[in-house]
């Protein structure tokens, strides 16, 4: 690592170095990123896609007291870089390491917590008027890219924005890099020109003085704005934003630092919203990543050389994969079958569907609340919508889901990917949460897979069924069961018994079947007899499966994935409770009623005991503290 990156211990070191100490440094940063990432996993091209900005923000800013806020913030790598973190910058998403997205309680520069889209501007606007009330000082910079700007709450945001004229900019980062091709050169000029200081006064003094001709001056100036909106309208880009109130700059070349420092120097003058609309290229300095940003979006541990990612040892298809592959071939035969997704066609496996039913697939942005209603509607008129979301974003459209979907009791299905501990993400992206949220709702069927042949049952089995259905699966690779050529239709709330066992039950849901079965073999060992039960619905639950095991054996346990808080173990316990059979004892594994931190999922679910050695040291401690029934 060279020197000049040596140097940076925070912002303030920044601020004497020159555009050319500025643009060997960017060099330095993009070397950091990729080597990091290429151990740790991590979100590349988007990080190497906002070096210069990164830069010239904190080279013109003086950040804590400026507030930038992210929006995702997997762009933030290089933030963390320049604001003391730099020495900590290798335990990138590693357990006890920093954070792959902005976090307040890591660093006082990290002004807002972020990990989902398009909620910035909000937040920014939030901290300008907070600002603004208690009388301080400071910038508050809001960093959304075009992909956000998808989301509805970046419009509510911006039309807020704009009818307060609070003073707060806007920076959209676009890497849709046929604008450039398009418009760069002319955009620039106009760029320069509308930064230039004396824009603003002539305009309003030619306004002041049209309007002093007697009689007739309020018609002229008032004609007069109205030939100056038309050639706005032909000539500069962003009229929207101008319509929304903000001054728009832009579009400008978001990897020239010169033309970055005098446009955020020269913006800071401005009253009212400003909105700067940068071109960048996403994965920049890194050709792999330039050839496909898609692939090092986010991206696992890969080779520097090749830009090949490295390959989990097992050869099992992923979860992912499998749904993807099933749902093409039921889609051939159901021609009703429509698949949707929020932005994600490659993350949730809906890339081959899409190019074998193009008039069949939906890619509605990042916008999961419209995603639902879409589909609620859809199924209206007969059609079996599949919303392919992962866990962690269905949180963004639960009013849909409870009122557009499960209050008129509509055919949607809910596939939920990355399920459960996700790993190096972190709370942002853990899907523990969606038993809890779903769960409560009338009309709605929940099913989770043991396995990846399961999976493709459920799916064929949900689309039989004329009601909501959420199937939630983890993140990352199936057992390697072989998958069957047929499909079976998984009958409705009824679980399946894995092990018979006579001392004590353990009722497994999903991705936590595997390790039951492997703790029975531990307590076996300790003269322990476990039942072990795929409990393979949610909801409804096996009442009659449960009621029975209750009798048998008087303890139940519960292994789950998810918060224990509304949870499977506690719909087993209201069951449990209903039917007052109070002398049955139940414990219930899962996830505590915390935030739960970044690290690899294994090593998480050891942490919290949720790995096989972890449910038998349970269960055993259950045991002897309650006795099992002889």
């Amino acid at each position: 690592m060279s020197k000049l990156l040596n140097g940076i211990n925070g912002p303030q070191d920044l601020k004497h170095l020159s555009v050319l100490q500025l643009e060997k440094l960017a060099g330095e940063i993009r070397e950091l990123l990729i080597h990091t990432v290429a151990n740790n996993g991590g979100h590349l091209a988007p990080n190497l896609g906002v070096v210069e900005l990164t830069l010239a923000l904190h080279k013109m800013f003086d950040s804590p007291r400026d507030k930038f806020i992210w929006d995702v913030g997997h762009q933030a790598y290089v933030h963390k870089i320049l604001t003391g973190r730099r020495e900590t910058f290798s335990t990138l998403r590693t357990s006890g390491g920093i954070c792959g997205f902005p976090k307040r309680s890591e660093s006082q520069h990290d002004a807002f917590g972020s990990g989902h889209s398009s909620t910035s501007i909000s937040a920014a606007l939030g901290i300008a008027l907070a600002r603004d009330m208690s009388g301080a000082k400071g910038n508050v910079v809001a960093i959304i890219g075009d992909g956000s700007l998808t989301g509805g709450q970046a419009y509510e945001a911006l039309n807020h924005a704009g009818h307060l004229a609070i003073n707060l900019t806007v920076i959209l980062n676009d890497n849709e890099m046929s604008i450039a091709k398009n418009v760069g050169a002319m955009s620039e000029y106009l760029a320069k020109m509308r930064t230039a200081p004396t824009y603003s006064k002539v305009k309003h003094d030619i306004e002041y003085l049209l309007r002093r001709i007697p009689a007739i001056g309020d018609s002229v100036a008032n004609t007069a704005e109205r030939v100056k909106d038309s050639l706005k309208y032909l000539l500069v880009p962003g009229m929207l934003f101008e319509e929304l109130g903000f001054t728009y700059f832009g579009p400008i070349d978001g990897h020239n630092i010169p033309l970055l420092l005098d446009v955020l120097d020269k913006t800071k003058s401005v009253k009212g919203p400003v909105l700067i609309h940068l071109l960048t290229q996403k994965g920049k300095g890194y050709a792999p990543a330039e050839r496909n940003a898609d692939k090092f979006h986010g991206v696992g541990p890969f080779c520097i050389e090749t830009g090949e990612i490295q390959k989990n040892a097992t050869s099992a298809p992923s979860y992912t994969q499998v749904f993807g592959d099933t749902i093409v071939k039921l889609a051939e035969q159901n021609p009703d079958i429509v698949a949707i997704t929020a932005a994600m066609p490659d993350g949730t496996g809906l890339k081959k569907f899409a190019a074998t039913f193009p008039k069949r697939f939906f890619d509605v942005g990042i916008a999961e609340q419209h995603a639902i209603t879409l589909a609620a509607g859809m199924a209206t008129q007969g059609k079996r919508p599949v919303v392919a979301i992962y866990s962690t974003f269905i949180q963004r459209a639960y009013d849909q889901i409870l009122h557009d979907v499960c209050l008129q009791n509509l055919p949607v299905i809910f596939m939920l990917d990355r399920a459960g501990i996700v790993g190096e993400d972190g709370p942002t992206h853990h899907g523990v949460f969606d038993y809890s949220l779903l769960r409560h709702i009338p009309n709605m069927v929940i099913m989770t897979p043991k396995d990846e042949d399961e999976l493709r049952h459920m799916l064929y089995t949900a689309t039989e069924l004329n009601a909501p259905v959420a199937i939630r699966y983890p993140r990352g690779n199936g057992v390697g069961v072989k998958l069957q050529d047929c499909f079976t239709k998984l009958e409705t709330g009824k679980a399946e018994q894995l092990i018979l066992g006579k001392d004590v039950v353990l009722l497994a849901t999903g991705a936590m079947v595997e390790p039951c079965k492997s703790a029975a073999a531990i307590l076996a060992g300790k003269e322990i007899s476990a039942s072990v039960i795929n409990a393979r619905y949610i909801k409804p639950l096996d009442e009659q499966a449960i009621r029975q095991l209750a009798r048998d054996t008087g303890i139940i346990v519960t292994v789950e994935d998810n918060m224990l808080a509304g949870g499977f173990g506690s719909a087993v316990l209201e069951y449990i409770n209903s039917q007052n059979l109070n002398w049955v004892k139940v414990l219930r594994l899962g996830l505590p009623d915390k935030f739960i931190e970044h690290g690899q999922r294994g090593q998480l679910l050891t942490q919290h005991g949720l790995d096989d050695q972890g449910i038998a040291t349970s269960v055993e401690t259950f045991i002897r503290q309650f006795g099992a029934r002889k």
